[in-house]
């Protein structure tokens, strides 16, 4: 017998998240009820995964559940917000309780452990898509925003980066992986890591930020353009990651540097703050064992760089990914 909408609901949704007192109605009702305490501002977040877009069909339910909570989980980071509530889209081509019962667990458990509660949503048939907004808090005027940017400031990354966008062209057929560094790249892709407590741990240092979604080139240049500055990458401070690492010999190193400049789906922060702050921005990090590397610096004079460690300065290949881009 097929599941009904409202069982669907009921059954894998209605409890998923924490429990917070500042829900005063959640899900079950016409809209959600919340209270927004008096000394915070309410920062919202929508993002949308589509099957074979965001992520392959073959991936596993849990994984997409997990994941289309990471990515929102991961803007409220870059915005220096504490999350607290979410609301859910999910199309369905049909309802599998086997399925449903992944995908809720990977979302809900995520949910719990950063004290997200999933407050309402909607569900309808069609391709499978995933579309959840996230809710997050900041003190007054607290919100990082990209437009702080200011000549001389240092760039920063936080953990690894491309580890990602190696398992992305691994299930495309572009690269060969071996297969314990395609177990480790896949679990990059489909399990990725939301820095929240490091962007809370970093209030009151941080100009500008940006999580690295669509590649740190291109999310990179937003926080330029917001700002209206330029910048210079120090190719051989990027952090690249040990699937990375593994592949220099194979591929050389310029080719792994331009799938950690452009690949996308790391979903570590990128971040500006003055280079006076370095070393407590060290410090904070350290204590949550997340490691950091300066990777540029800012200029005034707009565009981006790429250096190499002799000095050669390089065209920066083209930016992360675009939806529309042909």
């Amino acid at each position: 017998m097929a599941l009904a909408e409202f069982e669907i609901i009921h059954r894998y949704f209605s409890a998923q998240g924490a429990a917070r007192a500042d829900v005063a109605c959640g899900v079950g009702d016409d809209g959600a009820v919340l209270r927004v305490p008096p000394d915070r501002e309410l920062v919202v977040s929508l993002d949308t995964l589509v099957e074979a877009v965001h992520f392959p069909a073959a991936t596993p339910a849990g994984a997409v559940g997990y994941k289309a909570l990471a990515v929102g989980l991961s803007d409220l980071a870059a915005m220096g917000a504490e999350p607290a509530w979410l609301t859910l889209g999910l199309t369905l081509p049909r309802p599998d309780a086997s399925w449903l019962e992944a995908f809720s667990a990977g979302l809900g458990g995520l949910a719990a452990r950063h004290g997200l509660a999933l407050v309402g949503g909607d569900l309808t048939r069609g391709p499978l898509a995933v579309t959840v907004q996230v809710h997050g808090l900041v003190p007054p005027g607290g919100a990082v925003l990209r437009r702080g940017a200011r000549p001389g400031d240092g760039i920063y990354v936080t953990g690894e980066l491309g580890a990602a966008a190696a398992a992305v062209a691994h299930l495309r057929g572009e690269l060969s992986l071996p297969p314990d560094l395609a177990v480790v790249a896949r679990r990059r892709l489909e399990r990725p890591q939301p820095r929240v407590a490091e962007a809370l741990a970093l209030r009151g240092l941080v100009r500008a930020a940006i999580d690295v979604s669509d590649g740190l080139l291109a999310d990179l240049g937003h926080i330029l353009e917001a700002s209206g500055v330029g910048a210079r990458l120090e190719l051989q401070a990027l952090p690249l990651h040990e699937v990375l690492q593994a592949l220099v010999p194979r591929l050389g190193l310029e080719t792994c540097q331009r799938l950690a400049l452009a690949g996308g789906d790391d979903y570590e922060l990128c971040f500006v703050a003055p280079v006076q702050a370095e070393a407590e921005i060290s410090a904070r990090l350290a204590a949550l064992r997340c490691p950091v590397a300066r990777v540029g610096v800012i200029e005034v004079h707009p565009g981006l760089r790429c250096r190499q460690a002799d000095g050669r300065l390089l065209s920066c290949p083209d930016g992360g990914y675009e939806h529309f881009h042909e």
